[in-house]
């Protein structure tokens, strides 16, 4: 698996992606404007990773994609702060695999390396939440050395835990 920048060449497989993980209510293209130029949208994208054209609410972010034998499999984004709003239901570290790569390791292999770009950055620990009914994020989360910190509610009205990680245990 190779973590990369999105491209301007990852169109057609990335809104595949977004159609995808839609009905999850999982965003695999975050802040994706309707109507906006796809070149735009990527140029915007890896400006926000230096606090560059930022909508209001959002923070710095790293945004990367997961790439195995030429398709995109998943996604992260790497907050490199927190905000009001992430302490409670987003925290550093988002991340995602279309159904098709689930169950082969993929998310366990994202979220490490996610925790380790982490740690390269100075963040030590990371935040990651998820919903209480994700089970499968749950695994990947405790397998990744995840400490439950707390359960509360979420922004659509579920519950989120919050677990906070150690970064600098995963080999850069």
């Amino acid at each position: 698996m190779t973590l990369r920048p999105l491209t301007a060449a990852d169109r057609a497989e990335a809104l595949a992606a977004e159609q995808e993980l839609a009905p999850e209510h999982f965003q695999f293209l975050p802040d994706r404007r309707e109507n906006e130029p796809w070149p735009d949208f990527v140029a915007r994208i890896r400006s926000q990773e230096h606090g560059e054209g930022l909508t209001p609410g959002y923070v710095p972010a790293t945004f990367l994609v997961a790439e195995v034998d030429g398709r995109l499999i998943g996604r992260v984004s790497i907050r490199h702060e927190l905000n009001d709003v992430l302490r409670r239901f987003g925290g550093h570290i988002g991340y995602g695999v279309r159904p098709e790569w689930r169950r082969h390791g993929y998310a366990t292999d994202l979220l490490r390396r996610a925790l380790a770009a982490c740690a390269r950055m100075g963040i030590d620990p990371a935040l990651v939440t998820c919903d209480d009914d994700n089970t499968a994020s749950i695994g990947v989360i405790e397998n990744c050395a995840g400490v439950l910190h707390d359960r509360g509610a979420g922004p659509d009205g579920g519950i989120v835990r919050r677990y906070w990680m150690p970064t600098t245990i995963w080999p850069a």
